[in-house]
């Protein structure tokens, strides 16, 4: 009797662990368990195995590629410099009486200050003296009429460029803004009609990164954040980056730990380039500080200005500077 013994493929089966893992962390072990399969599995499943693996590597490859090219043009997005139209070369430089224009020397770049004397008669001297730092789409040419009030209350009022802002020289980085206002502190507090005392730190946005960047290297009175966040690595997940790629991470945070003084907290709850919930957690560190939370968003905030300069005196009724 013939007896046919078919003999079939025997499938060699993966076992219940991959031998190499434990080994290797992340994608490499997702890499290496993928090749492992490959060589278990049968033709079909090895050639489904092969596109997974490409798929893998070319999302990986193109990923880098991307947090490349943010890492390289950050600083461009952080300060769109190039984007805000320069002032009319026909325009007055001093656009209200009692403004001094002042040129601020600093490593490679000649930054521009504009300083607003207190109202003559109001407060006697030596008088404060508010710091303020803009947001990254502005200019010192913007603010001078929106905060005159200050003059009025008797404070003197320095407002200081970003180098490589408006008509001042050199690139805008973490350390040449602190620099710059360093440099402005350092200028304001040797005139005889104000109070070294009494100076008020102000930063609207990025400005905020500004003066806390300050506050870490000179003494302040009081401290006044408008629309500012915590640090700028804590919005790097808005570019879907590590954290660890931000050039200039602006930590406010760490700022406020260590600031001592008042600090005035001011946002738009309804803020979506800077969530309110940073001011929250700012506040929350704070050793004393106050929170004030407008019906407003980022780049109209605040929303009335009289409910502003009301706050703003009660602040600094409460905290002795005036």
């Amino acid at each position: 009797m013939n007896v046919s013994i078919v003999v079939g493929r025997q499938h060699n089966r993966p076992s219940a662990g991959c031998p190499y893992r434990n080994r290797l962390p992340g994608l490499a072990m997702i890499w290496m368990r993928a090749l492992w399969l490959d060589n278990q599995l049968p033709f079909s499943h090895k050639s489904f195995m092969h596109f997974i693996v490409k798929t893998m590597v070319g999302v990986a490859v193109c990923y880098c590629v991307y947090c490349i090219f943010v890492f390289l043009v950050q600083r461009s997005i952080l300060f769109p410099r190039n984007q805000i139209p320069l002032p009319s070369p026909a325009k007055p430089v001093n656009p209200m009486p009692g403004l001094h224009r002042i040129w601020l020397e600093t490593a490679g770049a000649q930054i521009e200050a504009w300083f607003i004397a207190p109202s003559a008669g109001v407060k006697a001297l030596p008088a404060p003296a508010v710091i303020f730092a803009h947001g990254n789409g502005e200019l010192i040419d913007h603010w001078p009429e929106m905060l005159q009030n200050f003059s009025r209350m008797g404070i003197g009022l320095l407002l200081v460029e970003y180098p490589g802002y408006g008509r001042s020289s050199g690139t805008p980085t973490q350390d040449t803004i602190t620099q710059a206002f360093v440099a402005a502190y350092d200028t304001l507090v040797s005139y005889k009609e104000v109070d070294s005392k009494r100076i008020i730190l102000f930063g609207r946005s990025v400005g905020g990164g500004a003066v806390c960047a300050l506050v870490l290297k000179r003494p302040a009175a009081a401290l006044i954040l408008m629309s500012t966040f915590t640090s700028v690595r804590s919005m790097a997940s808005k570019f879907l980056v590590p954290p660890f790629l931000i050039r200039d991470p602006f930590d406010n945070l760490k700022a406020v730990r260590q600031y001592r003084g008042p600090l005035l907290l001011i946002h738009g709850r309804h803020d979506r380039i800077v969530p309110y919930a940073n001011s929250a957690t700012l506040h929350r560190v704070a050793h004393s500080s106050r929170l004030l939370d407008y019906n407003a968003g980022h780049n109209d905030c605040p929303p009335d200005w009289k409910r502003f300069w009301k706050d703003v005196a009660e602040f600094f009724a409460k905290a002795n500077i005036v």
